[in-house]
């Protein structure tokens, strides 16, 4: 049986049509003798023999409809309720189309009934044949392995289009539903019991489940947290699928699940950006990028375009990361329909030349300089290049930028300026430094600094770090188990940039509440409990994932801050804060930057930390200087 199953399906399309034709036209007058059996219970003699001519009529009729209707069309392997409709209706009008040309030909019927049980057992025999031709070839396709049993939290539309989509699939089993809803409550849908999340234990033993896929993509952050840390416990692993804006979006599909993130643990619900915020300094403006294809450089462009500016340009020293942000943005731009020019310029913020050209060229009106160093311990190892990078490329970008009269420039800074314990931070300390300075001086360009801590997804990220390691079996490193961070998602962190960037005047410093701090070891241990594994440690030495303690890295600090004085502000946006912070008077800033060249050029290294301990109130290095060369030429020559 198995054999000659799979040499129909090896078949052409065109016999397996032909094959499938051949059982309609058995069907149609089996139909119609079951019609009379069913009217007359009895196979009334007399009435077929007068009747006849209907069943050749019939089968004369049906083919083309169906054919019409695209009957042979369909993929059996694909067929749902919407070919079931498409057959109801061509079944009907074949039916339809069967009664008036008897009743033309003057064909004696003894009953019109007949013609409704015959539709009815037609509908019923049609669908159930390529139902039953469904089951047979998805069965026979079916890997040899087991896939994966789980269970589906959430019988909405989504969990029904995921359990829909997994049963086409290969790697997960939908064995069942969970609901809080007590309506659901021991139902069948898709064929699947739904049951109320209290029994999950006993039901992860009945049925084998290995993973619970969370379909709930609308649900707000704080009940989804709420719903994984009861799941937690259990020896499963977690899996969420995208969010409702993906989906409405078209980026994902409901079948792209994807691991728990810090983003589904946070706990607060992202606050819808407000268009008066965000047009300002984008509509109909000729918009600036550096660093645009970084992570936060290129999240700013995604959401630029949606607001209608004239012109996009995108400023990257990378070549990948400029080629793949600028072939995104095209695709983005296409589907929907947008009308703006991007411009992708390859080159160094560092080269003020090059920037003032290309702002001049394209009559900038607003910058987002996203540019910057800012990995901790690359840039502790490599100071000088911090400093020419994230000072000297800010001051190129900006004084560019006065020079051309640009209306608004944003500088995206970070928490680790707020007194920094390493180059990274100190250096982007002094890029603030800079934007206040020239906002002294003159008033036609409004700088605006934007300050906040780490966001998820970014190149340097813990989320993706953590994965990896679990996916390996661990061990999970956390620098400190008391280390703890700001987080938020890219999207957001982005959205709030362009809106801080419409209020103030110039010389402000906007601070995005960041909710509360996250303990770095308590976020690794949900992470691999949620991964349906155990944490080893000493009350549970035969876990499965130990979390190992490497201690701090230089330039770390346990806590980061966001605010350098006690003078915050409230602004039109809920989740931005204005602070008032010192400041350097422009000419003594330009002191500096002469003694930063001076010392840059020649390789100083010791100079340049005594600059940025005297320029950067609050830094305080927690170690030597860590530059590779530096170590080298200084250490004792081994004898």
């Amino acid at each position: 049986m198995i054999s000659i199953l799979n040499n129909l399906l090896n078949q052409p399309r065109s016999v397996k049509q032909f094959i499938l034709l051949a059982i309609d036209l058995l069907i149609l007058p089996l139909c119609l003798l079951a019609g009379f059996v069913v009217r007359y219970e009895s196979l009334y003699a007399q009435a077929i023999q007068f009747s006849w001519p209907i069943f050749p009529l019939a089968m004369l009729v049906a083919p083309p409809v169906f054919i019409h209707f695209g009957l042979y069309r369909s993929v059996i392997r694909y067929i749902g309720i919407q070919a079931l409709i498409t057959i109801l209706q061509a079944v009907f009008l074949s039916v339809l189309l069967t009664f008036l040309l008897s009743i033309a030909f003057q064909v004696p019927l003894y009953s019109l009934s007949l013609w409704l049980v015959d539709g009815v057992l037609l509908t019923i025999t049609i669908g159930g044949v390529r139902m039953l031709a469904r089951y047979l070839v998805v069965q026979n396709g079916a890997p040899r392995v087991r896939r994966i049993p789980a269970a589906i939290y959430g019988a909405g539309e989504s969990g029904v289009q995921l359990a829909s989509a997994l049963n086409h699939g290969t790697e997960f089993s939908p064995m069942l539903f969970l609901d809080e809803k007590k309506e659901l409550h021991d139902q069948e849908v898709l064929g699947l019991n739904v049951y109320p999340p209290a029994q999950l234990p006993t039901l992860i033993e009945k049925f084998g489940i290995r993973q619970i896929l969370l379909a709930l993509p609308s649900l707000s952050r704080a009940r989804r947290q709420e719903i994984l840390r009861q799941l937690e416990p259990l020896p499963v692993k977690i899996m969420v699928v995208p969010d409702i804006h993906e989906l409405v979006s078209g980026r994902k599909r409901v079948d792209e699940i994807r691991e728990v993130g810090i983003e589904d643990m946070l706990g607060r619900n992202p606050v819808p950006p407000r268009p008066d915020m965000m047009e300002p300094c984008i509509r109909g403006k000729s918009v600036l990028v550096t660093g645009a294809g970084g992570s936060i450089g290129a999240e700013l462009c995604r959401q630029i375009v949606q607001w209608n500016p004239l012109r996009l340009v995108l400023v990257e020293r990378s070549e990948f990361a400029l080629y793949s942000i600028d072939r995104e943005l095209r695709r983005l731009i296409a589907e929907g329909g947008l009308q703006l020019e991007l411009v992708p310029i390859l080159g160094s913020t560092e080269h003020k030349r090059r920037m003032q050209a290309v702002i001049e060229t394209f009559k900038i009106q607003t910058v987002y300089h996203a540019a910057a160093y800012k990995h901790v311990p690359i840039v502790e190892r490599n100071p000088i290049e911090g400093v020419q990078n994230n000072i000297f490329g800010t001051l190129s970008v900006a004084e560019a930028a006065v020079a051309a009269r640009v209306e608004t420039f944003v500088l995206i800074s970070t928490d680790k300026a707020v007194r920094p314990t390493n180059v990274m931070g100190a250096t982007k300390r002094f890029t603030e430094l800079i934007l206040q300075g020239l906002a002294q001086i003159q008033t036609t360009t409004h700088f605006k600094i934007v300050r906040f801590g780490n966001v998820l997804g970014s190149s340097g990220s813990v989320v993706p770090l953590f994965r990896d390691q679990i996916r390996r079996g661990g061990p999970v490193t956390v620098t400190d188990p008391e280390v703890v961070r700001y987080f938020m998602t890219i999207p957001e962190a982005a959205q709030l940039v362009i809106q801080a960037g419409s209020q103030g005047e110039g010389g402000d410093v906007f601070v995005l509440e960041m909710g509360e701090p996250v303990r770095i070891y308590d976020f690794a241990r949900r992470m691999i409990l949620l991964a349906g594994l155990t944490v080893r440690d000493a009350d549970n030495p035969d876990g499965d994932i130990e979390i190992r303690f490497t201690g701090l890295r230089e330039g770390e600090k346990l806590y980061e801050e966001l605010i350098i004085g006690d003078h915050i502000l409230p602004t039109e946006h809920e989740m931005i804060r204005r602070v008032q912070e010192e400041s350097l008077p422009w000419e003594q800033v330009q002191g500096y930057l002469e003694r930063f060249s001076t010392a840059s050029r020649f390789f100083d290294y010791l100079s340049v930390r005594a600059i940025l301990l005297e320029a950067v109130n609050g830094y305080r290095p927690t170690g030597g200087i860590q530059d590779w060369v530096w170590i080298r030429t200084h250490q004792p020559e081994e004898g």
